[in-house]
């Protein structure tokens, strides 16, 4: 299937999407409100700096004429060195303050924006765990490893940093205006004349970096998608000694990304240095300006330095929002893709009243049709019917719709036509999970995860005692091997299972299987690719894995099939012939030409079975 590309689209700014994140915050309001406050707190503080200063200019270094009164004058000195160092001492406090509210507002929202992408990405794990197996037919994994690791990492920086720095640079702004109207209404006027040409700065810049950032975004995903293929597939490159050709590939990946990352990088050269001027330029009409008024005794020496400083701390926070902006827009690119994915309903549901699941009972599916995509059908009217106990073995060329059958009946896909019953119940009907526990699969290439022996046989069943994961590994003739092992079933798996020859995979499988007790088995060609030894092992195996179970074996070895009651021969998607391994033989059709191509050689690794006396006359 073609894999759904990346969407590259998105707003800088989505109030739904900015509403569903918030409700992450939801179960720490204490922490995110103790933040704000802070913060409010901190913002004041700010602003307090330049006040100072011009208290100290106008009371004791250049005292006004008249006197000009400040609200802390009643705790100044009239002497003017025992006030300024009055002035300096609030100051120093009010920086120590300043250091102690951004630290907490800091620490809180860090450990805020933590938690709540804790619980998302818990939450998105959870998710994909429940969505059906054609929704990862169609999605990259890397692009899935994407979604929780860089794309959750871009909402917390939004959480940690981004918001709450936005709003301090909006509270600046706010308390910066407001301290400077107080102070003189006509040169706040003048500082904010230049406010229109860095409205239109900035607006330029946003639209230079967005479409920069976006293709960055999907370069990353394309990048993280490509190394996870590569790297499962590191063995099949160097054997076909592919190195160079995968390396040229993921250049063009890897310039893809660097290109777009250079475009950004320009827009953010010219942005800075066009504010830093419009500041300075602003600064230098504040000071003729101030200046001038001062002269004519219209505003205090005190005041035009304040303006000064207030103009520094001015333009700041409107840097900063400029830089946020970046922040702001990955996260909302890598919100819009999470909730996109947190929104993508599972295929495979239960029904709002699932019927119980029989236990034991007969399979049957009926006039089954199922195509991955319609209209190309993999199955065509499939119908048969397997009785409780019996073993029943599936054989076909490759693509004949073997395995399609199997994942089918774990309700892994649903059909387009026709029903699948167990004990007369429709699965459509049933819980998948309910479904699921059921069976025991053993697949061609069982899936190992890292973890012990005994997890990888457990399989995260508490239930399953080490009593019972011992039986089940002597039963399959897996005990030798753990006894061997020094650490026995505490023994390390790593990755996939690496470290384990085929074999070895194969019965830690089998004992999976037998270790969950199911009550119906199916098997998927999980004798394929193992040596003659290891067979006679599996097949032993087989023997205690089938007794009391309805199985299905999907079998390309001969002593599977023959020991099975009845063997279903499929046939581009349709069930062509069904019997015994002799009375397909006799009838010398599909099964017949099969067995003469893939099966015959096998015959003679097959044990007869002991001859029979022949009656003599009289007996």
């Amino acid at each position: 299937m073609k894999a759904v590309e990346e969407d590259s689209g998105g707003k800088i700014y989505d109030s739904r999407i900015l509403r569903r994140l918030l409700r992450y915050l939801l179960p720490y309001k204490k922490g995110v409100l103790a933040a704000l406050v802070l913060l409010l707190f901190n913002s004041a503080v700010q602003v307090l700096g330049p006040l100072l200063t011009k208290t100290a200019i106008d009371k004791y270094l250049v005292p006004a004429d008249p006197p000009v009164s400040t609200p802390i004058d009643g705790w100044l000195s009239v002497d003017p060195y025992t006030g300024l160092a009055q002035i300096a001492l609030i100051y120093f406090c009010a920086l120590l303050a300043g250091t102690f509210f951004e630290f907490a507002q800091s620490y809180l929202m860090v450990w805020t924006g933590q938690h709540a992408m804790l619980d998302l990405r818990r939450q998105i794990f959870s998710h994909v765990q429940r969505l059906d197996i054609q929704f990862f037919d169609r999605s990259p994994v890397g692009r899935l490893v994407t979604r929780i690791t860089t794309d959750v990492d871009s909402l917390n920086e939004l959480f940690s940093s981004g918001l709450v720095t936005i709003l301090a640079d909006l509270l600046m702004l706010a308390f910066v205006i407001a301290a400077m109207w107080t102070l003189s209404p006509g040169m706040t006027m003048l500082l904010l004349g230049v406010m229109p040409f860095v409205i239109l700065v900035t607006a330029i810049f946003r639209r230079s970096v967005s479409a920069s950032y976006r293709r960055t975004r999907v370069a990353v995903a394309k990048i993280n998608a490509f190394l996870q293929e590569h790297v499962n597939g590191i063995a099949v490159l160097q054997l076909f000694n592919r190195e160079d050709r995968s390396a040229a590939d993921f250049e063009k990946i890897n310039r893809e990304h660097m290109d777009a990352f250079k475009d950004s990088i320009f827009a953010y050269g010219w942005f800075y240095p066009v504010v830093e001027f419009l500041s300075m330029l602003s600064l230098a009409l504040l000071l003729s300006y101030g200046g001038y008024q001062a002269e004519r005794g219209e505003v205090t020496l005190g005041v035009v330095v304040a303006f000064f400083q207030y103009g520094l701390r001015f333009f700041r926070p409107i840097q900063d929002l400029s830089e946020k902006y970046n922040i702001l827009q990955s996260a909302m690119a890598a919100a819009e893709r999470v909730l996109k994915l947190m929104d993508t309903a599972p295929g495979i549901t239960a029904p709002a009243e699932p019927k119980p699941m029989p236990a034991g009972a007969a399979i049957e599916f009926d006039q089954v049709w199922f195509a991955y995509n319609e209209p190309e059908w993999v199955l065509r009217d499939v119908s048969f019917r397997i009785e409780p106990g019996e073993t029943v073995a599936v054989v076909g060329h490759t693509g004949a719709g073997k395995t399609t059958l199997t994942s089918l009946l774990m309700r892994f896909y649903d059909i387009q036509k026709g029903a699948i019953r167990i004990g007369g119940v429709d699965l459509r009907e049933m819980d998948p999970e309910h479904i699921r526990d059921t069976f025991g699969v053993v697949l061609q290439d069982p899936y190992l995860f890292t973890g012990t022996l005994a997890d990888n046989v457990r399989l995260g069943t508490e239930s399953i005692t080490d009593d019972r994961i011992r039986t089940a590994a002597e039963q399959v003739n897996l005990l030798d091997y753990v006894e061997s092992l020094p650490e026995g079933f505490e023994h390390p798996i790593r990755e996939r299972g690496a470290g384990l020859s085929t074999g070895q995979k194969q019965l830690v499988g089998f004992a999976r299987a037998l270790a969950h007790d199911p009550h119906y088995l199916i098997l998927d060609e999980a004798t394929s690719s193992v040596d003659t030894e290891t067979e006679m092992k599996i097949r032993e195996a087989l023997d205690h894995l089938v007794e009391g179970r309805t199985s299905i074996v999907i079998a390309h070895r001969l002593s599977t099939i023959q020991r099975a009651d009845r063997i279903l021969v499929m046939h581009k998607g349709e069930l062509r012939e069904s019997g015994t391994h002799q009375q397909l033989l006799a009838e010398r059709g599909l099964y017949y030409r099969l067995y003469q191509l893939q099966y015959k050689d096998q015959e003679m690794k097959v044990p007869a079975a002991p001859p029979q006396p022949v009656p003599q006359a009289g007996d």
